[in-house]
């Protein structure tokens, strides 16, 4: 596909501030040239007022059809409810690996200067498969999945991420000291494949260790590849190396698909008020862009949203300045070149 060619993307504007900086979003990509057709489907609470469910068919076999989309934050019940829409996504589309490039932003203060990482999670099992089970009141189990089959999947996916982006080194993060059988065989799977790409380093570190290491010195990390659970924990914790989850994007890819999303929370309490922070869904939509092929379009919507950042001149609340949501999508898009 070229940057001139018009293309399809299904859009789940979410809830809470989800649909405001969706519109942002759009803004933005329109200001750039991007011709994206976009498609809205239902998700979350309102899918739930409509169709009784949180992730209609419909929905799915749009997203499968199109084989993208991006996604606003959807609220998931804690404790109780429905199973999280992430998960019944990740689920029904195969979307077995989870991208989440962390990259210092110049001007936005962070913990760190000159932050340049990528986590690498898999996205369909561990103790996320969700297989849970009541003993006896009082008592209840989790089960952990682990399979050679998505430990070697999501290793070649790392690997082959590393080769094209021009990583020099990977970092296999576990807890086989413990889980020897589980996470054992995700280690041999990740051996496997780093024989097979001697070009890349390879290391192996414990999550516990992993997790003081990166806030005491995130610049000896390149890439990370880790099971499910410890890339939920680690990928928020580099978010926040950065600034947050507000300025961290974040894609879910499968064989044919990928849906692209800002991976913050709906922020109820400011819902409506039209002063969100679009920050995180703009940069996985520039994802989404390299993803359909618009590369130059994408580096394009990637440079004004640093540049805007950067200046300082029209910040949202969060970032300590005053613009409205739109307010600094509309800034965003006149730094477009």
């Amino acid at each position: 596909m070229t940057d001139s060619a018009s293309r399809n993307v299904v859009r789940l504007r979410g809830d809470g501030i989800g649909p405001e900086i969706a519109d942002a979003v759009e803004l933005v990509l329109d200001a750039a040239g991007a011709d994206i057709a976009w498609q809205d489907y239902p998700a979350g609470e309102k899918a739930i007022a409509e169709f009784g469910e949180p992730l209609p068919q419909s929905t799915i076999d749009a997203i499968k059809e199109a084989g993208v989309a991006l996604k606003s934050p959807i609220a998931t019940p804690i404790g109780t409810g429905f199973r999280s829409v992430n998960v019944q996504l990740r689920k029904a589309l195969d979307l077995y690996a989870n991208y989440r490039p962390v990259r210092s932003i110049p001007g936005v203060h962070g913990r760190f200067e000159n932050v340049d990482l990528i986590v690498i999670r898999e996205n369909t099992e561990g103790l996320y498969s969700g297989l849970e089970h009541e003993i006896t009141p009082g008592v209840v189990t989790s089960l952990k999945v682990s399979t050679r089959a998505a430990s070697m999947r999501i290793a070649e996916f790392a690997f082959s991420l590393a080769e094209r982006a021009g990583r020099k080194k990977i970092s296999a993060v576990h807890k086989a000291n413990i889980l020897k059988l589980s996470d054992g065989l995700a280690l041999q799977c990740y051996r496997e494949v780093a024989a097979q790409h001697p070009e890349i380093a390879y290391e192996e570190r414990i999550i516990d260790a992993t997790a003081m290491a990166l806030v005491l010195k995130p610049e000896q990390f390149d890439v990370l590849v880790m099971e499910n659970l410890y890339g939920d924990i680690i990928s928020d914790l580099c978010a926040g190396l950065i600034g947050g989850l507000g300025l961290a994007p974040s894609g879910n890819y499968g064989e044919n698909v990928a849906v692209f999303e800002a991976v913050h929370g709906t922020a109820p309490d400011i819902a409506g008020q039209g002063i969100a922070n679009p920050t995180a869904l703009l940069l996985s939509a520039v994802e989404m862009l390299e993803y359909i092929g618009k590369r130059t379009i994408s580096q394009q919507v990637r440079d004004a949203t640093l540049k805007t950042l950067s200046d300082g001149k029209c910040r949202t609340a969060d970032l300590g300045g005053k613009a409205s949501t739109m307010e600094f999508a509309e800034a965003i898009a006149s730094n477009i070149k």
